[in-house]
């Protein structure tokens, strides 16, 4: 019997987003589970990456775990660091493979909301805006989403588009002139992907213990489900302990709260 208790929700995520990376890739990431992804990640099966970090950190030598893009680790020994503005250029002239995003609000076409929760005219909430969002989701042609999936954060249609995803379906991102568009949803409960004909949201994977019944729960649209459904394996006690230990040992973002 192995003595390494099971992830929590946040590790998942975190195991999740490191699934996604490929060794060998230029990894875009902001701050949170993405950087924790792209840590561990590096410490496991993509050790040749390299880490561009949103505030201009190249690559910076590996160290304590950063507590936002900002934050000088990032920038440590670092072999160049530049403006954001440029780092945002790095991923308009294609010198970004993969980029990592959060988001309050992500609807059924990979919209982002980070603005605000409610109308103008009614407003619930002000949220810190775009920063780097609507960069990445932009120029990125492979742009991954993360977030908490519960419904009111998964509606069928975002308060405010900070971010595009695929617009209002089918080619409407082509048509309003931009490449790409999100590849992937992390959440606690698996990972996502799109229809390549309507591009709403699809199960692409279920993590352990998690149903479709679960999913379509925490979600305030209906999911297009597949014939099969994959179910991803839970992180090796290896794994768990890299991240533990290694990655994220004070446990900034992986941290349950409460515990």
């Amino acid at each position: 019997m192995t003595a390494v208790a099971p992830a929590n929700p946040l590790e998942m995520l975190a195991y999740n987003i490191a699934l996604e990376i490929v060794d060998g890739q230029i990894v875009y990431v902001g701050t949170g589970l993405p950087m924790v992804g792209g840590m561990l990640a590096k410490k496991t099966h993509a050790k040749n990456i390299t880490m561009v970090y949103e505030s201009g950190g190249q690559d910076p030598l590996e160290g304590d775990m950063p507590w936002s893009v900002g934050c000088p680790f990032t920038f440590r020994k670092s072999p160049m660091s530049m403006e954001m503005s440029i780092s945002f250029g790095q991923c308009a002239i294609g010198y970004v493979d993969i980029a990592f995003q959060g988001g309050a609000q992500i609807d059924m076409y990979g919209n982002v909301n980070t603005s605000v929760i409610g109308s103008y005219e009614n407003l619930k909430s002000i949220l810190p805006g775009s920063g780097g969002g609507n960069d990445i989701g932009s120029l990125t042609q492979n742009s991954v989403l993360v977030g908490l999936q519960t419904p009111d954060r998964f509606p069928a249609k975002v308060d405010f588009i900070t971010t595009p995803g695929y617009l209002e379906g089918g080619d409407t991102r082509e048509k309003a002139g931009l490449l790409g568009g999100p590849t992937a949803v992390i959440t606690q409960v698996g990972v996502y992907d799109f229809d390549p004909i309507s591009k709403k949201m699809r199960i692409k994977g279920l993590n352990p213990g998690m149903t479709v019944e679960i999913a379509q729960a925490c979600t305030g649209f209906e999911l297009i489900v597949p014939d099969e459904i994959h179910y991803i394996e839970a992180p090796s006690d290896e794994v768990l302990n890299i991240l533990r230990n290694v990655v994220d040992p004070r446990g900034v973002f992986t941290k349950m709260p409460g515990m």
